[in-house]
């Protein structure tokens, strides 16, 4: 087992640092949309897993995972830590069952969900994808880099 490089305080200060909004993938996605032409509001107070986007008149709501913090199947989502294994093991199987379970929740109850990987962001054709899948059309898009649940209603 590897130990820790620093500290139990420097640590614990490096950890808080770890921000929940505003993180740089989300912002990307903010302006695509902005630059689409497409209205949102921020936040999803109420609604399950408080999504970071959510377009009410579109019954449509976006997640904007990390993708080591979600789990992704992608080279950094899955890297796993050698310092105290088992707990980010258990962490991060715990944010996977909890995402399941709040598209579940948000699905039945008539929302679309779309969720943009932070690995994804990177491709050229990123907006014209989170567009296409924002606005219903999402055929042509890969199921690996966003989870559409069902139709949105009208």
């Amino acid at each position: 087992m590897t130990t820790d490089v620093y500290s139990p305080e420097k640590r614990s200060a490096v950890m808080r640092r770890v921000k929940g909004r505003d993180t740089s993938p989300e912002i990307a996605v903010r302006r695509m949309l902005r630059a689409a032409g497409i209205g949102y509001r921020l936040g999803g107070r109420g609604l399950p897993g408080r999504p970071d986007i959510v377009m009410q008149g579109r019954r449509t709501v976006v997640f904007v995972h990390g993708c080591f913090w979600h789990g992704h199947d992608c080279a950094r989502g899955s890297r796993k830590p050698k310092a105290n294994a088992d707990y980010w093991s258990a962490k991060l199987a715990r944010n996977v069952a909890r995402d399941r379970e709040v598209i579940a929740r948000l699905t039945h109850a008539g929302w679309r969900v779309v969720t943009v990987w932070e690995c994804d962001l990177k491709a050229a054709d990123a907006g014209a994808k989170l567009v296409a899948q924002v606005t219903g059309q999402a055929a042509a898009v890969s199921a690996s880099s966003a989870s559409e649940a069902s139709p949105a209603r009208t």
